[in-house]
């Protein structure tokens, strides 16, 4: 087997097991709540200690695998993400599960930060849109089949089986990868690691996902909801001067400067905010406007996991002969289309209809996706692609997160908070006035999420040539002092 090959089939179990582990407690959170006696706000922490733990480890995973390699830092991040998900399933409370996806998020963002990383070195040019577009829906496919089979899962066993299913996988991937992987990625060895620029940059995302937590979810007042707004401006301005005068940064800012690269990170981010809550507000759409239970509402979201697998890999070998833009241009434009559509649904809206949606919007971000994904890594340097596809995952998991806090917030607009708490934490009787109150709830997060889509065709149209053709004026950009 070629290398390029093995590396790509090792990543693809590893980042589709990160993916998963995302949202899989999603459709279960009532379940895993009302198991461990979890109030509302240790209940999202449930989801949300995964993204955060694994957001704020992002950066200097990334630069870490530059400096001491990307095979170790993936195969170590196995063990850890299979550790977590032990940990996990063997908790006794909720402050037990929080901590353990914590460290879940941590290895979830070693294997993620080196994936797509590992993949750029292993792979040539004409057949990279290809290779990342396989990985890339192996994530998303991880991030939406983790409602599907969370719900087949609930159907038959404990809300514990949701984490260690985990770990016979882990078990084999963490061997697997130590067997199978080598080192041929050009790397800085030596160099200092830039711990201000961590602690800076820690300090902001962690400020600024809490503020909108809190915010979202309505957890404390809004006096401690603007300071720590005010801690994330002061801290990411501090990360900057930080990172434009550390000889070895943590974020080599250069990198940015690179037209490809920073137009296809801007389109993720807006992309992913729109994309991130669909799983939610899909869920809560199925289980209680219509009733189902978490497997039916799990089985009727399969037309999007379908058609992202159909149209995915087609979309990542077509790009690599015609081009980037036509393809994230339209998977742009269609998922916008099923956002829109998705807002006109109500309680009696046929499945049929439904089914059409889903489809349009699973083809929609698998066209955008492998595309997006191969040109804003392609347009990099080597010596650059560990913190490159760091900074694209920090974009995404922030835009996932801002996702759902924006959709909780949105959906606070027209449904009391209370219903919205007693969704999150235990199943509620709504009455009818009440389930079309939360139904508009949900149309009004869609339109949202409609509009900011449409916003990421902006940069993605304007970011310029192909990676192909700009190869030398990347090298010229980053220039021979940064290597």
């Amino acid at each position: 087997m070629e290398y390029k090959w093995t590396v790509l089939t090792v990543t693809t179990v590893g980042v589709l097991m990160s993916g998963l582990d995302t949202r899989i407690v999603i459709i279960g959170l009532p379940q895993v709540a009302a198991a461990l006696g979890a109030d509302a706000e240790q209940a999202i922490w449930f989801t949300q200690a995964y993204v955060l733990f694994s957001t704020i480890s992002l950066l200097l995973i990334g630069r870490a695998t530059d400096i001491v390699g990307r095979v170790k830092i993936y195969t170590a991040g196995f063990g850890v993400f299979t550790i977590g998900s032990l940990l996990v399933s063997l908790s006794q409370s909720p402050t037990q599960v929080i901590i353990f996806r914590g460290l879940q998020g941590i290895g979830g963002a070693m294997l993620m930060t080196n994936s797509a990383a590992m993949i750029v070195d292993a792979t040539p040019k004409k057949s990279l849109g290809l290779a990342l577009g396989i990985n890339q829906i192996a994530l998303r496919f991880g991030m939406m089949g983790g409602l599907t089979l969370s719900g087949i899962i609930l159907a038959f066993l404990d809300w514990r089986a949701l984490f260690y299913i985990n770990v016979p996988i882990g078990i084999f991937g963490t061997f697997w990868a130590q067997r199978r992987l080598k080192e041929i990625a050009r790397l800085e060895k030596g160099v200092p690691m830039d711990w201000i620029g961590f602690g800076t940059f820690t300090t902001a995302i962690v400020s600024l996902l809490l503020a909108l937590t809190f915010d979202a979810y309505g957890m404390t007042d809004r006096s401690l909801v603007y300071g720590l707004t005010i801690i994330t401006a002061i801290f990411f301005v501090a990360f900057i001067w930080q990172e434009r005068r550390h000889a070895h940064p943590l974020l080599d800012l250069k990198i940015l400067a690179i037209k490809e690269f920073t137009g296809g990170v801007t389109a993720q981010f807006l992309n992913s905010i729109a994309w991130g809550a669909v799983a939610l507000l899909l869920s809560l759409y199925f289980q209680l406007v219509q009733g189902l239970s978490p497997f039916d509402a799990g089985v009727r979201i399969l037309p999007i996991d379908i058609a992202f697998l159909l149209v995915g890999p087609l979309s990542g070998r077509f790009s690599d002969k015609y081009g980037h833009t036509p393809f994230t241009t339209t998977g742009l434009a269609l998922s916008s289309a099923s956002l829109f559509l998705f807002s006109t649904t109500t309680a009696t809206t046929p499945y049929y209809l439904m089914f059409i949606y889903l489809a349009i919007f699973g083809a929609g971000v698998g066209l955008f996706s492998s595309p997006n994904m191969s040109s804003l890594m392609g347009s990099v340097p080597s010596d650059r692609r560990g913190i490159a596809s760091a900074v694209r995952a920090v974009f995404f998991q922030t835009g996932s997160v801002i996702s759902i806090n924006l959709a909780i917030l949105v959906m606070t607009f027209t449904v009391p908070y209370s219903i919205v708490s007693g969704v999150i934490s235990s199943h509620v009787a709504m009455s009818a006035s009440e389930i079309s109150l939360f139904a508009g709830g949900i149309n009004h997060a869609y339109l949202w999420m409609a509009a900011i889509n449409a916003c990421a065709i902006v940069p993605s149209f304007l970011r310029g040539k192909r990676v192909e053709e700009t190869e030398a004026l990347t090298k010229e950009q980053i220039g021979d002092d940064a290597v």
